[in-house]
């Protein structure tokens, strides 16, 4: 089914309101869309209008509709399928999959999570590896950039962190990836990192200058097509973190 989306996402922007930041901008298309698709306004299986045509009544560029686009693919709201567009998904019941971030209270539960994360998401580097597009690419580095950026201006780069992992998991052209990872990626991975820093009394700069060289090794091996170095690099890079937490959790057992 071809049915337009409401008219919310076809009309002619204010000329004269003020222009807003780039991350701005993106947030307020994808705001647009979401609630259009919340609202019932557009249904599953409705295809979104092109690039071209949002550009034009939203008032954006090209770069702007494309993050706010990822933004909504990563959250489980749309899909694209290539050659063809991008469409409604239907609402995934989150009565089948729920982990609350607020159960997730001690040092076993974090080791917990981080060891499901290591499970899944070293396979999504694999196929992401082996599936990824050049556009996916191009996504996976802007969030590096922006981790890097975020790291060094104010410390503050979970943000860019987890779009630099949910862009692995859409690389995976398998939507139960994604489906998953955003609903640990917005709700325990930025809590688990943190603690992670804090619990560790890790120098802030060494451990964001970690990180990312981590993040670098992955999308290297993602770049170079090489399946079995990006599962082993992504396999590293969060078993570094849990092994961190471990001796964390040794120090604090004989402390007590």
């Amino acid at each position: 089914m071809n049915t337009p989306l409401n008219t919310s996402l076809t009309a002619q922007p204010d000329p004269g309101a003020p222009r807003k930041k780039h991350r701005n901008l993106a947030q307020s298309v994808v705001a647009n869309i979401a609630d259009s698709i919340r609202s019932g306004s557009s249904k599953p299986g409705d295809k979104l209008p092109t690039e071209s045509e949002l550009m034009r009544t939203q008032g954006v560029s090209r770069t702007v509709i494309r993050e706010a686009i990822s933004h909504l693919q990563a959250s489980g709201l749309v899909e694209t399928r290539h050659g063809i567009g991008t469409f409604v998904l239907a609402a995934s019941s989150s009565s089948n999959f729920d982990i609350d971030p607020e159960t997730v209270i001690t040092m076993r539960d974090i080791l917990a999570i981080l060891e499901l994360r290591i499970s899944l998401e070293a396979e999504a580097a694999g196929l992401a590896a082996a599936r990824r597009s050049d556009e996916q690419l191009a996504q996976m580095r802007m969030a590096l950039d922006a981790f890097q950026k975020s790291a060094h201006e104010h410390g503050d780069s979970v943000a860019a962190d987890v779009q630099f992992h949910l862009h692995i998991a859409q690389a995976t052209g398998n939507r139960y990836f994604v489906d998953i990872l955003t609903h640990l990626g917005t709700t325990i991975i930025p809590r688990t990192r943190i603690n992670s820093a804090k619990l560790a009394h890790d120098d802030p700069a060494a451990y964001l200058d970690r990180v990312h060289r981590e993040h670098e090794d992955i999308y290297n091996a993602i770049v170079r097509q090489d399946p079995e170095t990006a599962r082993a690099a992504m396999r590293t890079h969060l078993s570094n973190s849990r092994e961190r937490l471990r001796k964390v959790q040794d120090s604090m057992a004989l402390a007590s």
